[in-house]
């Protein structure tokens, strides 16, 4: 058995070294990563690396989802609504400043979504609002209501929305709810998700891990639909980082309240979201929907806006390198508020580069994080973030959960997309990529307002962390890319 032991050992590190070694997808540090816990760890190293060191949806998933994407798009061609719907690569010189050019067309890059003008754009006040618009908006709806949500709970806004559902389904609305298999896996058990199928609300699960060891050999159970999605008759979106649950979030109190931002959006990039869930529904059900059947109608003095759909069906690297140029295209001012920050190389290169050369660089970080290991990961990069002059916040007010980006005043990006590890690689996101001076005014006062609930860090400070908390810290950065 002792000899068994020492052959196997050597064995277990070579093979899974050299997979590895042989993936010409991974980042360096990541493929260092994978390394260092595969020699040290060899047997929970080989079995971490098999359970979640490749972003492997499956290819029958994978299959899947392509041929449903382009049945999308072949019916969107079909319906003579290609240009309204998809926009048009030569109209990005006239929609877009010279300055965003660039990033605009890297996220029509990632799935053919140009930029389309006439969408108008609000702000919710905070999650009531929020709450009480979507509501009503779906309350007045006429013809279809498309919801998808990583995280649903039972609890007075899961209950509400669950309700309007029912209410619309039984005055005749086409209503689709769907949820994430993981995220959601409590309301997939309880009654409220029976209620609705019984008043005729159609239902699918996202990713389900019904057969749990089945999701294991053949992809990762942690890759998830991440998406936030409110659809209401084509004709209203909203966006942002805000969850189907009350601030309270019950299933993490303890870090409560949790402070979401969220858009309500009218226009054509309405249609772009709705294809956006139209391929997450048809993947999911196998229903064929009648995708944009009636597209929104451009709105006057409306902005430039497109919709960015990350996931693992998509290009790797796809997030932080749109991420990254929009930071290098700022020339005054880049303000970033995200939950969960664990930078690859590419992004953390671009935040210090700015602020090198000047740009006022303002990152905004909760001060008590749900995960202590996304916490000591991210505080890891504090040292030279703050070297280069970059602006660090924590924020205080509860658990800050809002996902956003401003650049000079003008372009916003914004969505359920954090900048970490795991919404770069894993799972699938739902965005919007804008241009409009008042929306991103009205962001940027959120932004300050999270900034006034904070408590600024300091490099002196920073320096003066003990050892052990620096090894920890730094420790931790280094499992960042296999967390």
């Amino acid at each position: 058995m002792a000899v068994f032991s020492l052959l196997l050992h050597p064995l277990l590190v070579l093979v899974f070294g050299a997979a590895v070694l042989l993936r010409d997808d991974l980042a360096p540090d990541v493929r260092m990563a994978w390394i260092v816990v595969i020699v040290l760890l060899p047997y929970a190293g080989c079995g971490l690396y098999h359970l979640f060191g490749r972003a492997n949806i499956g290819r029958a998933v994978l299959g899947r989802y392509r041929r449903v994407r382009d049945l999308v798009r072949e019916q969107v061609a079909e319906g003579g609504a290609a240009a309204r719907v998809l926009g048009a690569p030569r109209d990005v010189a006239a929609l877009i400043a010279p300055p965003w050019q660039g990033a605009a067309r890297y996220a029509a890059s990632v799935n053919g979504f140009q930029p389309v003008p006439g969408n108008q754009g609000e702000l919710m006040a905070g999650g009531a609002e929020a709450r009480a618009r979507m509501l009503a908006d779906m309350d007045a709806a006429e013809r279809e209501i498309s919801v998808l949500y990583y995280i649903w709970l039972d609890d007075g806004t899961g209950t509400a929305v669950a309700e309007a559902l029912m209410r619309a389904a039984r005055r005749g609305v086409a209503c689709r709810a769907m949820v994430d298999g993981l995220g959601s896996r409590a309301l997939l058990r309880g009654p409220l998700w029976r209620r609705m199928r019984e008043a005729g609300v159609q239902l699918a699960v996202a990713l389900p891990i019904r057969h749990p060891l089945k999701v294991m050999l053949t992809s990762r159970i942690d890759l998830r639909n991440h998406r936030k999605i409110t659809l209401i008759d084509g004709r209203v979106t909203y966006v942002g980082s805000q969850n189907c649950a009350d601030e309270a979030f019950l299933v993490k109190a303890k870090y409560a309240p949790w402070v979401d931002i969220m858009l309500r959006l009218r226009g054509p990039v309405v249609a772009q979201m709705q294809l956006l869930f139209a391929t997450d529904w048809m993947q999911a059900t196998d229903e064929r929907l009648d995708v944009v059947a009636e597209p929104a109608e451009s709105l006057p003095n409306g902005f430039a806006a497109q919709v960015v759909g990350e996931g693992p069906t998509e290009r790797r690297r796809a997030t932080p390198q749109l991420v990254s140029t929009l930071i290098a295209n700022a020339r005054e001012q880049v303000t970033i508020s995200t939950p969960y920050f664990v930078p690859d190389a590419t992004v953390l290169e671009a935040l210090c580069t700015a602020a090198w050369r000047g740009v006022r660089v303002t990152m905004i970080f909760p001060a008590r994080n749900d995960s202590w290991i996304v916490a000591a990961a991210s505080r890891s990069t504090y040292p030279r973030l703050l070297a280069a002059g970059v602006r660090i916040h924590e924020y205080r007010g509860g658990l800050l959960h809002a996902k956003t980006l401003t650049v000079d005043g003008l372009v916003t990006f914004i969505g359920s997309t954090n900048l970490d590890r795991r919404s770069f690689d894993l799972n699938f996101e739902n965005n919007v990529l804008l241009q409009d001076a008042a929306l991103t005014a009205a962001v940027m006062a959120r932004q300050a307002g999270y900034i006034a609930r904070a408590e600024p860090v300091a490099l002196e400070a920073v320096r003066r962390w003990s050892r052990p908390r620096r090894m920890w810290n730094n420790a931790l950065a280094t499992l960042g890319p296999v967390l």
